[in-house]
């Protein structure tokens, strides 16, 4: 008897801490991002971390090795076996990302992605900034560096990232009815979450286009490679890069003029928000209109394709790039 007495307790203490470790598993939050070891993905983790640990929730990100969507859907496939309350997404391909996000809700798991407006299987997407507005700012500030004619070349980080393409479409559109001596070289190339290939394309570029005068690189790397082409080929002040960097990254190149500026949201803001909105849905509270959510602001979400969109665009210039780097950006 004192044996089965103590091999029921056993059991209950195993089946007690079985149950804890369930506990503790589905509290957590994992955000995956497009690639890892960058500076824009490194300042988010920090955002996710430092959010996560002023909230009390089990934050964490996953970075894979390279911008392949095949990674991100084991990625996420690894956190929905691991049973986590909350999956975060920046997808590479918002198409790909459609099954295995659909797996997680139905697990019961809720969906929160970024730079990936309408994202079919989210519950909720945010942006920091509208794609028309973030693409038409860059529009205007390379027509102003180029005086309005002239052809450029437009880089996104590829060609199924929904974001990246939906700045380039705003970018273009307003160039074409606003600057109409300005033209398009090719259509874009999606190299821009890769800085050796931002930086060969662009090379490249340059030799075949002589009448080549500016760069509009969508995605962190672009402005960092084509920036360094600019360079290598002795075309600072003659070809104009202008895109999102990360400025620690980019400090030497836009004080140099092998970059000409950009506009930002702040990453580590964006880890932040992953957080903030996890921590507000996994306690079942819901978004409604009028909220004031911390790093948003007062929002007014689109119900129907599941958007929370605000502009809190973030000018980079060489009067600006040392602070932005001085907060790890």
């Amino acid at each position: 008897m004192k044996k089965l007495m103590i091999a029921a307790l056993a059991a209950t203490f195993m089946l007690g801490g079985s149950f804890a470790a369930m506990a503790q598993q589905a509290g957590k939050v994992g955000v995956v991002v497009k690639i890892g070891g960058i500076p824009w993905f490194n300042a988010m983790e920090a955002g996710i971390k430092e959010r996560g640990q002023k909230l009390g929730v089990d934050a964490f990100m996953v970075g894979p090795t390279s911008a392949d969507p095949a990674l991100q859907v084991r990625a996420i496939e690894d956190l929905i076996a691991k049973g986590v309350k909350v999956i975060g997404v920046v997808p590479n391909d918002a198409k790909v990302l459609e099954p295995v996000l659909q797996k997680a809700k139905d697990a019961g798991i809720i969906v929160i992605t970024h730079e990936s407006p309408g994202q079919k299987g989210a519950d909720w997407d945010f942006e920091l900034a509208s794609a028309t507005g973030f693409g038409e700012a860059h529009a205007k500030l390379l027509a102003d560096k180029m005086g309005g004619k002239g052809e450029y070349a437009v880089f996104v980080g590829s060609l199924t990232v929904p974001l990246h393409n939906a700045w380039a479409d705003a970018a273009i559109a307003y160039l074409k009815k606003n600057h109409p001596d300005m033209k398009l070289v090719g259509d874009r190339y999606g190299v821009a979450e890769d800085v050796d290939k931002s930086r060969s394309t662009a090379l490249d570029l340059i030799s075949a286009n002589p009448g080549l005068k500016g760069f509009l690189a969508f995605g962190s790397q672009g402005p960092i490679g084509a920036g360094r082409a600019i360079e290598e080929r002795r075309k600072v002040g003659e070809i104009f890069v202008l895109g999102p960097f990360s400025p620690g990254q980019g400090q030497k190149l836009i004080k140099s003029d092998a970059i000409s500026g950009g506009f930002m949201w702040n990453p580590k803001q964006a880890g932040e928000v992953f957080v903030t909105l996890a921590d507000h849905l996994m306690k079942g509270n819901k978004i409604k209109d009028g909220d004031t959510i911390e790093g948003l602001g007062t929002v007014k979400p689109d119900f129907e394709n599941h958007n929370i969109i605000v502009d809190q665009l973030v000018p980079i210039n060489k009067d600006t790039v040392d602070g932005l780097a001085a907060m790890g950006l």
